[in-house]
């Protein structure tokens, strides 16, 4: 008897599966294993601390004809309404620098992120941005941060 194998259907881009540690609840096992490392080099960061508006909302005050969001095939006037900001909450926020960790990107992630990085380049001089995508590239963070952190020290003290 030949069994057939039952295909799952797919859900959608990338499915990070959510992890618990601490109390805090994980969007990734990534981001799990870039908290426990930061903690272990004692280095002090928050998640998903604070939002921040790359475009604000605005009031769409013309008619666009487009298909509803439901699937149903008519074309209706979804204009003359509020449209929402445009929102990013990075992952880890430290005093000098911010850490997104990316697995894999869904396809509105590419420009979600650079629109952050020009909010960052007018509004958070002096940060530095670090987007690992694996747990070896979460060890090489952490050494960054830590050298460049030494160097500061350095700089200070002379």
């Amino acid at each position: 008897m030949i069994r057939k194998r039952r295909r799952s259907k797919k859900r959608g881009p990338v499915r990070a599966r959510r992890v618990t540690h601490d109390g805090i609840k994980f969007a990734s096992g990534l981001e799990k294993h870039m908290y426990m490392a930061l903690k272990k080099a004692r280095i002090k960061a928050t998640y998903e601390g604070e939002t921040f508006t790359l475009i604000d909302g605005f009031m769409f005050e013309s008619s666009s004809y487009e298909r509803q969001t439901n699937g149903k095939r008519d074309m209706v006037d979804r204009g003359n309404k509020k449209i929402l900001p445009i929102k990013y909450t990075p992952d880890f926020i430290g005093d000098d620098f911010i850490i997104e960790c990316k697995g894999r990107a869904n396809e509105s992630f590419p420009i979600r992120w650079k629109l952050f990085k020009r909010y960052v380049n007018e509004h958070l001089k002096g940060v530095t941005l670090y987007k690992p995508q694996n747990q070896k590239e979460c060890e090489v963070v952490i050494n960054l941060i830590k050298e460049k952190r030494k160097c500061k020290t350095k700089q200070v003290g002379n």
